[in-house]
């Protein structure tokens, strides 16, 4: 009988060997991609590794990915390690086989950070660098507000005023987009977006195309957390509602899907989100995606944990009392403590893995 909470993993270096160990245990065919640009905090190499199941030339194909945001990693590694654990792999129909992506953000999951080490955020990274970038006038307003100076009590204050007075003039969740919905303009901020593709955006296009070219029909599955209720799978469908996978989508999740741009999510309308590489890397495939996004904690707490990360990196001190005070926050926020939480997370992962691979061969 497995234990899901033992699928998860309290750091970057264990799930990585959680996740090798059940990939090779399941019969995966692994492979490994070197982060050049960094390394974890224990000097460790950073890795984002890929295991595949299935006929080579399989029709339909499932894609698992975890840590887009990584800090997030830990639960979709749990997510992917109960699913191999459990010889998901094994029950795969006829025809169909699974890429199951570990760790995609792999600086982000070890630093327990959201952000890649370019301080991008991965899910507003894929956007065409040629063109002009979407603007943001919210961020632009309160950037000096979203990265003070110092943090302390007063500033904390000083901040929420700030906050408040954008609230009490664009509604919270107006608050909420022009924080999160993205910025091209503050390399030091949050949601910063990049002003190039990412390594972590090079490599998934890369294995894209060498894992995925053959197949017709691909179902990808992104693993979040942050926003809603406590435990629940929010199906996130980030494509706009006249795209063809929008309906797709829909006829995969049916009335479980939600949709930002229909303002049925608890996310705000983002672009550039990793999920677009599919589609854009397999022209000649059916691409169905969708964001499990698992709620924690409320959303003014985990955007104050996102904005405190950002100030230690930026002006802080790692090594304080304050900086370990601050990560533990952050991993919290992101990563609630406890079995039902992680029990949650896999009961919701399971039942959306079904739903995909009845849509991946469905009529």
């Amino acid at each position: 009988m497995t234990s899901i909470p033992e699928c998860f993993s309290e750091s970057y270096a264990d799930a990585r060997t959680k996740f090798c160990s059940a990939a090779a245990a399941a019969g995966g065919a692994l492979r490994s991609w070197l982060n050049p640009k960094g390394r974890g905090p224990n000097g460790e190499a950073l890795y984002l590794d890929t295991a595949r199941f299935g006929p080579a030339d399989a029709t339909n194909m499932l894609v698992l990915i975890a840590g887009t945001h990584g800090v997030e990693g830990h639960c979709g590694s749990g997510a992917e390690i109960a699913w191999l654990r459990t010889g998901g792999a094994a029950k795969l129909p006829k025809g169909t086989g699974a890429l199951v992506i570990h760790a995609i953000n792999p600086h982000g999951f070890a630093w327990t950070r959201r952000v890649t080490e370019d301080n991008v955020d991965l899910n507003r990274n894929f956007v065409d660098h040629d063109k002009a970038y979407p603007a943001n006038e919210g961020y632009l307003a309160i950037a000096d507000a979203i990265l003070p100076s110092e943090w302390s009590a007063a500033s904390t204050a000083a901040t929420e005023a700030v906050f408040a007075a954008y609230a009490q003039k664009h509604g919270a969740f107006g608050l909420q987009g022009a924080i999160s919905a993205g910025q091209y303009t503050h390399p030091d901020g949050i949601f910063f977006g990049g002003n190039a593709p990412t390594w972590s955006n090079r490599t998934i296009r890369a294995i894209a195309r060498e894992e995925l070219s053959r197949a017709r029909r691909v179902g990808v599955i992104d693993f979040h957390t942050g926003l809603g209720p406590f435990g629940h799978g929010e199906l996130i469908c980030a494509v706009p509602p006249s795209a063809k996978s929008f309906a797709r989508s829909k006829a995969w999740y049916g009335s479980e899907m939600t949709s930002p741009e229909s303002g049925t999510s608890t996310s705000a309308v983002v672009v550039g989100c990793m999920t677009d590489a599919f589609p854009q890397e397999l022209p000649d495939a059916e691409v169905t995606s969708i964001a499990v996004e698992y709620g924690t904690y409320a959303v003014p707490e985990v955007l104050g944990a996102v904005r405190a990360d950002n100030w230690l990196h930026q002006r802080g001190d790692l090594g304080s009392a304050l900086g370990r005070a601050l990560k533990a926050d952050m991993k919290e926020r992101f990563f609630p403590s406890g079995d039902k939480w992680r029990e949650m997370v896999w009961t919701r992962a399971d039942q959306t893995i079904g739903w995909a691979l009845k849509g991946l061969t469905g009529p």
